[in-house]
């Protein structure tokens, strides 16, 4: 693990540091502010044991049992069957980012001061995590309404010591097994820790960073893609051209157009194309296709999406959220913060752009395919049409995952399903929609491979050869791609085993590979 440490302090966590410590390992440390207003906050709990006053999660049961009042000598017992009882997931096993993700939103909300809970109770999470100790947890079980409630528990139930979870090396032991190794006591909850320990949309919001981070990676890459589109389909770059998109100005769409003009400067497979008398496309068609030429609109459009979600997540990483919550003033009071459709809907709006993006380079692939459209390739992009199907079914794979990323983007907000005998009787799936996203963006990573390895296998077939020999008519940032991605697969021939080539190219397009080839020729990162 990366013993880099990320400091939780009582202000926000940054996007960068929760991708640190949930992908990257990072340790975690409580700053002192942290600890000093935790123990404060807990001094406000003590002085309520006593109070005749029924405090929720405190002196009362939860949900729909709030009017139970519960004994001081039960109240332990109170926290431990909160937590055993809602470690109720089911279903796969989420992956080890996402939980990691729910643990620090947790923590950095525990660090607050605002939960009431002992400063010993986040020092243990902060030790599971620099430990790389990740409690397992099933993909069904949380509605995102009285947080994730679910998910969470189980987080809490190895801070117990009880539950199953996973080692830093991936093994999958009993919680108490892996405290022990690590050196970590398990945690005795007393009142109201096990409902601040689970009160909290941290697993939707930590969903939401780390598919911020993929996106902001995936949105350059379709810039890239559509370019190498644009540039093996001959079509023009006097579209993306400063100041149409100034007639327009949305962010968005003005960054991808500077980012496609960057990628298409100085082609002279596009220059071919142009007659030195008018500077015009010298085929008949006046346009390109939308899919060639509207690239900006929907990038910048997905691009925009993507700055909103941001903002949301923004405000939620600076939020303190559990219900009670401890005010500064000492009250302790219900609330409905841990509501969360802010960070549901969002998640829903960028399965929705995900899904459209994909679309889109989905029509530019078919383009290639086409015989009738690809002006002048081999029908498929094939070596021998007829007895060989070149790219044929790399298009089906695309247009399969199209259609289910299509699926993807209708909405979990919506679905709202009461529960709790109607005390929670409005529910934001917002943990779902989260879910749902990363597949989505799983889809959209494979679609755009299979785009740029058509298109790179398109450009091969117009010089003749492959990428790096003489002749080749592309851009100094497509060359540098189509050379990168020849390191992994050969070029065009024969009909060969398809699938390991687009996992290679799902690969360097994941790990940001091509684009950082693109971006080593240009004199300025592509935005």
């Amino acid at each position: 693990m990366n013993q880099h440490s990320v400091i939780v302090g009582t202000g926000p966590l940054s996007p960068a540091d929760v991708v640190a410590v949930t992908r990257h390992g990072a340790a975690v440390e409580l700053a002192p502010e942290a600890l000093a207003a935790m123990a404060a906050s807990r001094a406000v709990i003590d002085s309520l044991v006593d109070d005749g006053t029924p405090h929720y999660g405190v002196s009362t049961g939860f949900g729909a049992l709030a009017t139970k009042h519960i004994p001081l000598d039960q109240r332990s017992q109170l926290q431990r069957s909160l937590i055993r009882s809602h470690a109720a997931s089911s279903g796969a096993e989420v992956d080890r980012e996402v939980v990691r993700g729910l643990m620090l939103g947790r923590l950095s909300t525990l660090a607050t001061g605002r939960t009431g809970v002992r400063p010993v109770v986040a020092e243990t999470y902060a030790a599971m995590l620099t430990a790389g100790i990740t409690p397992v947890v099933g993909e069904y079980g949380s509605l995102g309404c009285s947080g994730d409630l679910a998910p969470l528990s189980h987080v809490a139930l190895a801070l117990m010591g009880e539950g199953s979870v996973r080692t830093g090396s991936g093994d999958l032991v009993p919680a108490a097994e892996a405290l022990a190794a690590a050196g970590i006591a398990p945690v005795q909850l007393r009142e109201k820790e096990g409902l601040a320990l689970i009160n909290g949309t941290d697993g939707m919001l930590g969903m939401l960073v780390l598919a911020a981070a993929d996106l902001h990676r995936l949105f350059t890459t379709a810039d890239l893609a559509a370019a190498m589109s644009v540039e093996g389909l001959l079509g023009t770059d006097a579209v993306f051209a400063e100041d149409l998109h100034a007639l327009r100005p949305h962010p968005g769409q003005v960054a991808s157009a500077a980012n496609i003009r960057s990628l298409l400067h100085d082609s002279p497979l596009i220059a071919e194309q142009l007659t030195s008398e008018t500077g015009r496309h010298r085929f008949t068609r006046v346009q390109d296709a939308y899919s060639l030429r509207c690239a900006p609109q929907v990038h910048g459009a997905a691009r925009a999406t993507l700055a909103h979600a941001e903002s949301v997540a923004s405000i939620e990483l600076a939020s303190a959220i559990d219900n009670p919550v401890i005010t500064p003033d000492g009250r302790i009071e219900s609330n409905g913060n841990f509501h969360g459709a802010p960070v549901g809907y969002v998640l829903d709006f960028l399965a929705i752009a995900v899904a459209d993006v994909a679309s889109m380079s989905e029509r530019r692939t078919d383009r290639f395919l086409d015989k009738s459209r690809s002006h002048g390739l081999n029908a498929f992009l094939a070596h021998d049409p007829g007895v060989d199907s070149g790219h044929m079914i790399a298009q089906y794979t695309q247009a399969g995952i199209v259609s289910e990323l299509k699926r993807l983007a209708n909405p979990a907000s919506v679905d709202s399903i009461p529960s709790s005998a109607m005390q929670e009787d409005h529910v934001s799936m917002g943990w779902a929609a989260g879910l749902k996203l990363r597949k989505a963006i799983d889809g959209l990573t494979r679609v755009l491979a299979i785009e740029i390895l058509t298109a790179a296998r398109a450009l091969d077939m117009r010089d003749g050869g492959t990428a790096g020999a003489a002749g080749v008519r592309s851009s100094a940032p497509i060359t540098a791609v189509r050379a990168r991605l020849r390191e992994d697969v050969e070029g065009p021939g024969t009909d060969r085993y398809l699938a390991p080539e687009i996992e290679a190219a799902r690969m360097l397009v994941d790990d940001g590979s091509l684009l950082a080839a693109a971006v080593g020729t240009l004199p300025a990162p592509l935005q």
